[in-house]
């Protein structure tokens, strides 16, 4: 009634094969993309926008860079947070170099930097996989923030340590730095993270997507039918360091304003990694989920005390939180160990039969 295919005729192979091949997974694309690029700007005050939807926006594309390496290619990862240190400070540097190109290009451009580096970090992978790449991934989370703190350059031998993002305009108005508002960062990040969402939901469903796919599955089966391991695996490492590079430099641009080294700390790498294993592995609309249930519902949990007039300390609400959450998580994960994704998926397979039995 709700959610059928009754009446939907394909008559081509593309129609079949489309991305949303359903109307009403159409509708219902257009009806959250109305709400995030109309409805929020509307009604949202700074504090929603700059505390809750810019950095939930920014840790989804991060754990959409991070599902392409472990969900859909196998590979376990431990640095994301460095990769996204990467981007940062390659963003910062850019800026710094050519202070007249529009900082959107510059953020864009960044996640090259950190494809490169990931990409060099990813050779290991066609030797060793599973805990051990997992430790070698860690091994590069370590010696990157050991760069980020070590080698001035970076941070332009600031006496902080600290990268501090300039002001730049677009269009006669102001994007980044302390005197952007939130609606304008908000704008931006929304619509990088939904353009780089669409195109590698697109990379995913050809020839390279499927490649990625049969070697998560199984890695010999794959070479013997003529998929070559070290250049797909190579290229997952890339595309996945790419985007969480677009990520990192969004987080410290549109986001912090400035970061030190420990902005992306080995912290950020198991928070990437958890927002993946919640929303669920193999899944772009998992990491959108799993990001919203590891920032957004502690967020809710500590405005619930304010909301009640309940005299509770921060401290306490802050540790409260914590615990909500983490027993959510172990809840989550024995309820439905594939994620949010595949409740969602189960969700709309009863609606197709309902009312019937299922």
């Amino acid at each position: 009634m709700f959610y059928r295919e009754a009446g939907q005729f394909k008559t081509s192979y593309e129609a079949d094969q489309a991305l949303f091949p359903i109307r009403q997974d159409k509708i219902g694309l257009g009806i959250i993309l109305l709400v995030a690029f109309v409805v929020i700007p509307l009604t949202a005050n700074d504090f929603f926008l700059a505390s809750v939807m810019i950095p939930f926006l920014v840790f989804s594309l991060a754990a959409i860079g991070l599902n392409v390496l472990t969900g859909f290619c196998g590979q376990l990862s431990l640095g994301t947070g460095a990769f996204m240190g990467v981007g940062a400070y390659a963003a910062y540097k850019l800026t710094t170099i050519f202070p007249d190109v529009n900082v959107i290009f510059l953020v864009l451009v960044s996640g090259f930097f950190s494809a490169a580096i990931g990409a060099i970090f990813g050779l290991p992978s066609l030797r060793i996989k599973g805990l051990y790449l997992a430790v070698t991934t860690l091994a590069a989370q370590f010696f990157l923030e050991w760069c980020f703190i070590r080698i001035g350059w970076l941070y332009n031998y600031n006496a902080s340590g600290a990268i501090e993002i300039p002001t730049r305009e677009m269009f006669g108005v102001i994007i980044s730095g302390a005197e952007a508002t939130p609606l304008a960062r908000y704008f931006v990040v929304l619509t990088i993270t939904v353009l780089i969402a669409f195109l590698i939901a697109n990379v995913l469903r050809g020839r390279i997507g499927r490649s990625w796919m049969m070697i998560r599955d199984m890695d010999i089966a794959a070479e013997l039918m003529g998929i070559r391991p070290l250049q797909t695996k190579l290229m997952a490492f890339a595309v996945s360091s790419y985007v969480c590079g677009v990520a990192g430099a969004m987080m410290v641009f549109f986001w912090l304003n400035a970061a030190e080294p420990s902005s992306y700390s080995i912290t950020l790498s198991f928070q990437i990694l958890f927002m993946v294993i919640l929303g669920g592995l193999g899944s772009v609309g998992g990491a959108f989920m799993g990001a919203a249930f590891i920032w957004i519902l502690p967020i809710v949990l500590r405005a619930i005390p304010n909301m009640l007039d309940v005299d509770i300390g921060a401290e306490t609400v802050e540790h409260l939180a914590f615990m909500v959450v983490g027993a959510l998580i172990i809840f989550f994960l024995i309820v439905e160990p594939h994620g949010f994704a595949r409740l969602w998926q189960i969700a709309k397979q009863k609606l197709r039969v309902w009312p019937f039995p299922y």
